[in-house]
């Protein structure tokens, strides 16, 4: 039995046709040679595009020149009316800045402190789930959404989703989601950055409400660490911390900026991760189990979640196949030679990590879901060549290690206390807008494991 997996286009299509698939589902909109191919070469009458699934050309991209491979702002132009100039935008001296302030509070030993929130997440989304685990079909993405945000409100501000303001941007989020296209205009037209960009006047009031009641969240917060009884939580670290090099701090709009995309990657990206995994846990019952008897162990204290391994390989496996960001877009700064072909400057180059994951030429039984592949040499050199869920050199996300630590806790929690069962006919079909979701959701059964 093989994981639901996207179909692929017609190799040869319009670029109108091509244009109309991306902004329905960027996954289905690609051609199956995608999935073998080292590089492939899209051109449009505004720009090139290269996708690269060499693991040196990544490497390249990514690792060794990362300064001459900026993010592309025509795919970023898309979110900046909720993500303003945050750290998941900007490029060159303003990122690195932003980096030596929020990398801090996301180090090992942070991650330990935010155990307790996290815990006390877990046993919340436990509790919810109780009241629907009736053995009648859920929609389980709605409640990863809860669960995964609950964690990033109760992490980063010392609230439990049950906050008003919390529930309020909570809400908002679905909102945005809802509104807001994988694909604005302004990915397909150069210009500069002043030019109008086209949004849905949904899209643009649910980012101005969001980041509104993140500026009143942010603001309290300040005058709190000012007042000396702010909490030892994310967002005071983040905002007591200067830069290194010039002893400057954020302020309350950059503070901004930087909490909607910790909510954005935190919040979205886990609750994709977290609703895959339990499907695939639905799906393959042995592993399940495997799972459940394993976080049998879990306890309050950190130290507890190392022995989770199994769980751990399930969770890496998941975001193998479902990885929550599917592609990521770069620009070159100058002509470049990629695998013997010229590349102007100002070309795309499209990193995938749906596609390397799958790599035909990289991975055994790329679409199959293997957990145990973790443990072999084979796969941990793949993992090492040809695994990016969360990017890879210096800009690979400064929350890796936070979400891989909540993403293994809620697993366990949540396999612990119920058990997972598929739907008959209620398959998901994966499909990337903001992140890879599935299209008419996740549906499955929960039941009590009793004693």
């Amino acid at each position: 039995m093989i994981p639901p997996k996207p179909r692929s286009r017609p190799d040869r299509v319009s670029l109108w046709r091509y244009m109309r698939l991306f902004r329905k589902d960027i996954l289905s909109a690609q051609p199956e040679r995608l999935y073998r191919a080292w590089m492939a070469e899209f051109r449009t009458p505004f720009f090139r595009s290269y996708l690269a699934n060499d693991p040196a050309l990544v490497k390249l991209v990514l690792s060794e020149r990362p300064d001459d491979f900026p993010k592309s702002d025509r795919i970023g132009a898309g979110l900046r009316p909720l993500l303003g100039d945050s750290v998941f935008l900007t490029n060159g001296a303003r990122w690195k800045r932003q980096r030596r302030i929020i990398d801090p509070a996301f180090e090992g030993g942070r991650l330990r402190d935010t155990w307790p929130a996290m815990w006390a997440a877990g046993q919340a989304a436990v509790a919810r789930l109780e009241r629907l685990a009736t053995g009648d079909p859920v929609e389980i993405e709605a409640e990863t959404s809860h669960a995964a945000a609950d964690v990033i409100f109760r992490t980063l501000f010392s609230l439990p989703i049950e906050n008003e303001v919390a529930r309020a941007v909570f809400e908002e989020f679905r909102a945005y989601q809802r509104s807001q296209p994988i694909l604005n205009l302004a990915a397909f037209l150069p210009g500069p950055r002043w030019m109008p960009r086209f949004f849905r006047r949904e899209t643009r009031a649910s980012a101005r409400r969001i980041r509104g009641l993140i500026e009143g969240l942010t603001a309290a917060r300040l005058a709190a660490i000012e007042a000396g009884t702010a909490p030892d939580d994310l967002a005071t670290k983040i905002m007591t911390t200067a830069d290194p090099e010039t002893g400057e701090r954020f302020d309350v709009g950059e503070m901004v900026d930087q909490v909607a995309i910790f909510f954005l990657a935190g919040h979205e990206t886990s609750a994709s991760a977290l609703a895959w995994a339990l499907y695939l846990l639905a799906l393959y019952p042995d592993w399940q189990e495997k799972v459940a008897e394993e976080a049998g162990t879990l306890t309050e204290s950190f130290s507890s979640l190392s022995k989770l391994r199994v769980t751990r390989d399930v969770f890496r496996e998941t975001l193998r196949l479902y990885p929550p960001v599917p592609m990521m877009v770069r620009e070159t700064t100058r002509p470049e030679t990629f695998r013997g072909r010229r590349v102007p400057a100002g070309a795309q180059v499209v990193l995938s990590p749906w596609h390397l994951h799958r790599q035909t030429r990289l991975w055994e039984r790329p679409d199959a879901f293997d957990p145990g592949r973790w443990t072999t040499e084979s796969g941990r050199a793949c993992a090492r060549d040809a695994y990016m869920p969360f990017s890879a050199g210096p800009r690979v996300c400064t929350g890796a290690g936070f979400a891989m630590v909540e993403g293994v806790l809620l697993l366990g929690l949540l396999c612990r206390a119920f058990r997972i069962e598929t739907v008959e006919g209620r398959v998901p079909e994966p499909v990337a807008h903001l992140t890879v979701r599935a299209r008419n959701g996740i549906w499955l059964r929960c039941v009590p494991r009793g004693g």
